[in-house]
């Protein structure tokens, strides 16, 4: 699954591939934002972790990866 943070006051977005459920990222985001943890904290498909300091989320995108398209094409 995708998964897009966007962090206040850096100008790109974090996009990583992880291996756990929608419900387990959403439940994980839910928890940093109600104060419950001071760090958004979620694990990529390759075994890194990714720290995000819980008040300095600006949004959280879950959904399935976009197949990338590959060669010469009509679009």
């Amino acid at each position: 699954m995708e998964v897009k943070i966007g962090v206040q006051h850096a100008p790109r977005e974090i996009v990583l591939e992880s291996g756990q459920s929608p419900e387990e990222v959403e439940r994980v985001v839910a928890e940093a934002l109600a104060g419950k943890s001071q760090l958004l904290s979620l694990e990529d498909q390759h075994g890194r972790k990714v720290l995000v300091p819980a008040d300095r989320l600006a949004y959280v995108e879950l959904g399935e990866p976009a197949p990338r398209k590959v060669g010469f094409g009509a679009l």
